[in-house]
Protein backbone atom coordinates (compact mmCIF):
# COMPACT_ATOMS: atom_id res chain seq x y z
CA UNK A 1 0.00 0.00 0.00
CA UNK A 2 1.42 3.50 -1.00
CA UNK A 3 1.03 6.72 0.74
CA UNK A 4 -1.24 9.25 -1.58
CA UNK A 5 0.70 12.67 -1.67
CA UNK A 6 -1.53 15.89 -2.74
CA UNK A 7 0.07 17.67 -5.49
CA UNK A 8 -1.02 21.38 -5.52
CA UNK A 9 -1.64 21.55 -8.76
CA UNK A 10 -4.07 19.02 -8.50
CA UNK A 11 -6.48 20.58 -5.90
CA UNK A 12 -9.76 22.73 -6.89
CA UNK A 13 -10.49 25.44 -4.70
CA UNK A 14 -13.82 26.45 -4.37
CA UNK A 15 -15.51 29.78 -3.50
CA UNK A 16 -17.38 30.30 -0.60
CA UNK A 17 -19.55 33.31 0.45
CA UNK A 18 -20.05 34.03 4.16
CA UNK A 19 -22.74 36.70 5.52
CA UNK A 20 -21.46 38.10 8.82
CA UNK A 21 -25.14 39.46 9.40
CA UNK A 22 -25.73 39.33 13.45
CA UNK A 23 -22.77 36.72 14.01
CA UNK A 24 -20.46 36.25 16.77
CA UNK A 25 -17.24 37.55 16.03
CA UNK A 26 -15.41 34.59 17.71
CA UNK A 27 -17.44 31.56 16.61
CA UNK A 28 -17.28 33.35 13.03
CA UNK A 29 -13.47 33.22 12.47
CA UNK A 30 -13.22 29.76 13.67
CA UNK A 31 -15.53 28.40 10.72
CA UNK A 32 -13.48 30.83 8.58
CA UNK A 33 -9.99 29.37 9.34
CA UNK A 34 -11.70 26.15 9.01
CA UNK A 35 -12.64 26.48 5.60
CA UNK A 36 -9.11 28.56 4.87
CA UNK A 37 -6.85 25.61 6.01
CA UNK A 38 -8.89 23.49 4.04
CA UNK A 39 -9.57 21.31 7.15
CA UNK A 40 -13.07 20.75 5.58
CA UNK A 41 -11.54 18.34 2.75
CA UNK A 42 -10.44 14.68 2.91
CA UNK A 43 -7.03 15.57 1.56
CA UNK A 44 -6.46 17.97 4.44
CA UNK A 45 -2.38 18.17 4.74
CA UNK A 46 -0.99 20.75 7.57
CA UNK A 47 2.16 22.30 5.59
CA UNK A 48 -0.36 22.36 2.22
CA UNK A 49 -2.05 25.53 1.43
CA UNK A 50 -4.91 24.14 -0.04
CA UNK A 51 -8.20 25.93 1.72
CA UNK A 52 -10.76 27.94 0.16
CA UNK A 53 -11.09 31.12 -0.90
CA UNK A 54 -13.61 32.78 1.12
CA UNK A 55 -15.53 36.22 1.09
CA UNK A 56 -17.39 37.55 3.94
CA UNK A 57 -19.99 40.34 3.24
CA UNK A 58 -22.03 42.42 6.00
CA UNK A 59 -18.43 42.71 8.32
CA UNK A 60 -19.80 45.64 9.38
CA UNK A 61 -23.19 43.70 11.29
CA UNK A 62 -21.12 41.41 13.53
CA UNK A 63 -22.57 40.92 17.05
CA UNK A 64 -19.79 41.38 19.68
CA UNK A 65 -20.85 40.13 22.79
CA UNK A 66 -20.12 41.60 26.87
CA UNK A 67 -18.77 45.09 27.54
CA UNK A 68 -15.95 44.21 24.77
CA UNK A 69 -16.81 47.32 22.32
CA UNK A 70 -15.50 49.55 24.82
CA UNK A 71 -12.90 47.36 27.06
CA UNK A 72 -10.76 45.64 24.41
CA UNK A 73 -8.25 47.65 22.95
CA UNK A 74 -5.81 47.23 19.80
CA UNK A 75 -2.57 48.45 19.74
CA UNK A 76 -0.24 49.32 16.87
CA UNK A 77 3.05 50.74 16.66
CA UNK A 78 3.54 53.49 13.85
CA UNK A 79 7.24 52.74 13.69
CA UNK A 80 8.75 55.97 15.52
CA UNK A 81 9.93 56.54 19.06
CA UNK A 82 7.33 56.89 21.25
CA UNK A 83 4.72 55.73 18.44
CA UNK A 84 2.50 53.23 20.34
CA UNK A 85 -1.18 53.81 19.91
CA UNK A 86 -4.07 52.03 20.96
CA UNK A 87 -8.08 52.09 19.93
CA UNK A 88 -11.05 50.34 21.57
CA UNK A 89 -13.19 47.89 19.36
CA UNK A 90 -15.82 50.37 18.97
CA UNK A 91 -13.72 52.98 17.19
CA UNK A 92 -12.15 50.25 14.98
CA UNK A 93 -15.61 49.07 14.35
CA UNK A 94 -16.69 52.57 13.49
CA UNK A 95 -13.71 52.85 11.20
CA UNK A 96 -12.59 50.11 9.90
CA UNK A 97 -14.77 46.92 10.37
CA UNK A 98 -13.11 44.74 8.07
CA UNK A 99 -9.54 44.81 9.93
CA UNK A 100 -11.69 43.09 12.97
CA UNK A 101 -12.40 40.10 11.07
CA UNK A 102 -9.33 40.06 9.74
CA UNK A 103 -7.04 40.91 12.73
CA UNK A 104 -9.62 37.92 14.40
CA UNK A 105 -8.98 35.24 11.67
CA UNK A 106 -5.40 35.96 11.02
CA UNK A 107 -4.61 35.21 15.06
CA UNK A 108 -5.70 32.17 14.62
CA UNK A 109 -3.72 30.90 11.14
CA UNK A 110 -0.04 29.64 11.19
CA UNK A 111 3.21 32.43 12.43
CA UNK A 112 5.01 31.38 9.24
CA UNK A 113 4.85 31.89 5.56
CA UNK A 114 1.87 29.09 4.66
CA UNK A 115 -0.63 31.79 7.15
CA UNK A 116 0.41 34.61 5.31
CA UNK A 117 -0.45 33.02 1.63
CA UNK A 118 -3.73 31.34 3.17
CA UNK A 119 -4.35 34.93 4.42
CA UNK A 120 -4.86 36.60 1.03
CA UNK A 121 -7.34 34.19 0.40
CA UNK A 122 -9.80 35.96 2.60
CA UNK A 123 -11.88 38.51 0.72
CA UNK A 124 -13.90 40.84 3.47
CA UNK A 125 -16.49 43.47 2.27
CA UNK A 126 -18.36 46.16 4.44
CA UNK A 127 -21.78 45.51 2.90
CA UNK A 128 -23.46 43.42 0.83
CA UNK A 129 -21.96 43.92 -2.59
CA UNK A 130 -18.88 42.50 -3.51
CA UNK A 131 -16.80 41.86 -6.74
CA UNK A 132 -16.44 38.84 -6.97
CA UNK A 133 -19.71 37.20 -8.76
CA UNK A 134 -17.89 35.74 -11.43
CA UNK A 135 -16.23 33.61 -9.53
CA UNK A 136 -19.81 32.02 -8.78
CA UNK A 137 -19.19 31.60 -4.63
CA UNK A 138 -21.66 28.87 -3.04
CA UNK A 139 -22.95 30.20 0.20
CA UNK A 140 -21.83 29.00 3.36
CA UNK A 141 -24.77 28.59 6.23
CA UNK A 142 -23.23 29.12 9.55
Amino acid sequence: MKTLNVKINDLKTEWYIINAYNKKLGRLSTKIVHFLLGKNKVIYNSYLNIGDNIIVINADQIKITGNKLIQKKYYYHTGYPGGLRKTTLLELMKKNPEKVIKQSVKGMLPKNSLGRLISKKLKIYKGKQHPHISQQPLELLI
